[in-house]
C-alpha cells in the first residue's frame, strides 16, 4: 500500500509564493516518477510538473519560469512544488502523483493524493 500526503497549501496574494510538499511512504521499490496536477473549479485535470527519477523535469507552459519541482527520492521520498509568483489562475487544488513500482516485478503503476488547496486572490 502506497500513500501520498501533501501539505503547504493555503491561501496568498497575487505575487506571493507557496511551498507544497509531497511525502511518499508504504511498500515502494522504484519510482519512476512524481508530479503536481491541479483541477480548477469547472475545468478537467491538468499536469503542473513532473520529474523523472532521472532529474528530467517537464512544466506546464503557463508555469515555466514561476514554478520549480524538485524531489528527494533517495532519502525522504518527497516531491516539492515551490510556487512564485503566484497568480489568481493558479488557484486550484493540487494533486501530488506518483509513478512507481511497489515492488521489483511488478508494474509501474499511478497513485494519488487527496490534493491540497491553492488559493490566489487579493
Amino acid at each position: 500500500q502506497v500513500q501520498l500526503v501533501e501539505s503547504g497549501g493555503g491561501s496568498v496574494q497575487p505575487g506571493g509564493s507557496l511551498r507544497l510538499s509531497c511525502a511518499a511512504s508504504g511498500t515502494i521499490f522504484r519510482f519512476n516518477a512524481m508530479g503536481w496536477y491541479r483541477q480548477a473549479p469547472g475545468k478537467e485535470r491538468e499536469l503542473v510538473a513532473s520529474v523523472t527519477s532521472g532529474g528530467i523535469t517537464n512544466y506546464a507552459d503557463s508555469v515555466k519560469g514561476r514554478f520549480t519541482i524538485s524531489s528527494d527520492n533517495a532519502n525522504t521520498n518527497t516531491v516539492y512544488l515551490q510556487m512564485n509568483s503566484l497568480k489568481p489562475e493558479d488557484t486550484a487544488v493540487y494533486y501530488c502523483n506518483a509513478a512507481l513500482r511497489p515492488y521489483f516485478n511488478s508494474n509501474p503503476m499511478d497513485y494519488w493524493g487527496k490534493g491540497t488547496l491553492v488559493t490566489v486572490s487579493s
